[in-house]
């Protein structure tokens, strides 16, 4: 009896020994091979893009790295077309501002800085410059001239010629007794090429840029100083410019008290915001009013950056990545590296086969990185071995260009491909790899050893 015992438990240990064995050898010797690692990208944007790549792969343990990575490779670019300088030339402009610097020095020599700084490497750039300011009449009625158009002048024609545009400015009189903006602005719209309507194409891009000392307080056909009259037609002329140029930017400065009355019942904050608007709410463009202290920052950082196009900025970022159902059903997913911006999905949505990464915001030169790898499970499906295995179907990206507040979106099909093979096929038929069959041997084992059992005990009785 004790030896058909010995028998029996030494029969059943095999038994699971060897259905153990041969389920983990089977795993452990499928082999797997990357067929094609190709990189699926999506450019959008000018420089922008999105790429899926391969990035490490240890076949030993069956297991793939992947990366995702979004590029934001937008950069500012400098103004194309043309620039019209509007500018104040009134004696006012010769007040002592900062220390021994006067008005005139701190906008003329920040304009210069503009102007450099915008035709540097720019030959599709041009600028020009007009002055405003008005003459008033001697008391016989002579060598006036306020209220015409020639209370402005053309000062430099366009071109992108910075030292011949510098030298022009660098020696604009300052010796008008009056202020006729309307005047500069309505003689700087006639400088700007004339547009061809037929040529939708090649259109020019048109700027006008206004730096002045003082309110307004003459105009054409003027009726008497800071009038109604002279704020409504200033107004609607730098209006009209609604029609002529891409982008206009003012800056006025100078106003020492912005309550007091210089004619009349209006103060002078009154009377720039009948014509300017305000900062927030400009008659048209973008209006700086600012202290003579902020004249240099305005001109050669605030305005510059104003017609340099700024740096895109893309939100509402959702890349969808979307995997085979091979893939999804054989293979383990798991974050190797966590993404430096935004937040991805930590498993596999089953439902749409996908993972899905949000970012917020992702701002110009800024790279957003994740990794994550998928490995073989041990329960595959044998039905996968000897094919060729697309690791992804698609790949999806959706944003929003911060300029335009429009969503896009684009996909890629492109996929790196798999295979798994198994080892050679043993004389007799044996389970194949995987949890699964280890766990069916083991009943089957355990089925066999009650049998054994019982007919031991029926053996066992039989001889009594």
């Amino acid at each position: 009896m004790k030896k058909l015992n010995i028998k029996l438990l030494l029969l059943t240990f095999l038994l699971i020994t060897l259905i153990s064995t041969i389920s983990l050898a089977s795993y452990s010797d499928v082999t797997m091979s990357v067929i094609s690692e190709p990189v699926a990208t999506i450019k959008f944007g000018e420089k922008s893009y999105i790429e899926r790549r391969v990035i490490s792969k240890d076949l030993d343990k069956k297991e793939i790295t992947f990366q995702l990575k979004v590029v934001n490779e937008e950069v500012a670019m400098k103004p194309t077309g043309e620039i019209m300088l509007v500018l104040d030339n009134s004696k006012s402009m010769l007040t002592p501002a900062i220390g021994d610097r006067t008005r005139e020095s701190l906008i003329i020599e920040s304009a210069k800085t503009l102007i450099t700084n915008l035709l540097k490497d720019n030959e599709q750039l041009k600028i020009g410059a007009v002055s405003f300011s008005a003459i008033a009449p001697n008391a016989d009625g002579t060598a006036g001239n306020e209220g015409t158009i020639n209370d402005a002048k053309v000062i430099s024609q366009l071109t992108n010629n910075k030292d011949d545009l510098i030298s022009s400015i660098s020696n604009i009189p300052f010796e008008g007794d009056r202020t006729n903006l309307q005047a500069g602005v309505n003689l700087a719209k006639t400088c700007f090429t004339p547009a061809n309507p037929d040529d939708t194409e090649n259109k020019v891009n048109k700027y006008v840029i206004i730096l002045t000392d003082g309110v307004p307080n003459i105009s054409f056909d003027f009726d008497n100083y800071f009038s109604d009259s002279v704020i409504e037609k200033t107004k609607n002329e730098l209006s009209s410019l609604s029609g002529v140029a891409d982008k206009v930017i003012t800056m006025l400065t100078g106003i020492v008290d912005g309550n007091a009355k210089p004619m009349g019942t209006k103060t002078n904050d009154e009377i720039i915001e009948e014509v300017f608007g305000t900062t927030a709410n400009p008659t048209i463009g973008k209006f700086y009013y600012v202290t003579d202290d902020k004249v240099e920052q305005t001109i050669t950082t605030d305005i510059y950056n104003d017609l340099v196009s700024i740096s895109k900025t893309y939100k509402d970022i959702e890349v969808v990545d979307t995997f085979s159902k091979e893939i999804v059903d054989n293979f383990t997913f798991s974050i190797v590296k966590d993404p430096n911006f935004g937040t991805i999905s930590d498993k596999i949505d089953l439902n749409t086969n996908s993972i899905t990464w949000n970012i917020p915001e992702l701002k110009s030169t800024e790279t957003a990185i994740v990794q994550y790898k998928i490995k073989l499970k041990e329960n595959y499906s044998t039905d996968i071995l000897d094919k060729i295995l697309d690791t992804h179907t698609k790949l999806d990206i959706t944003y929003t260009d911060s300029s335009t507040n429009i969503p896009e979106s684009k996909s890629s099909d492109i996929t790196p491909q798999i295979k798994l093979v198994e080892p050679e096929k043993l004389p007799t038929i044996l389970p194949k790899a995987g949890k699964t069959i280890l766990y069916g041997g083991i009943v089957v084992v355990a089925v066999i050893s009650v049998v054994l059992g019982i007919r031991y005990i029926k053996i066992k009785n039989d001889m009594k």
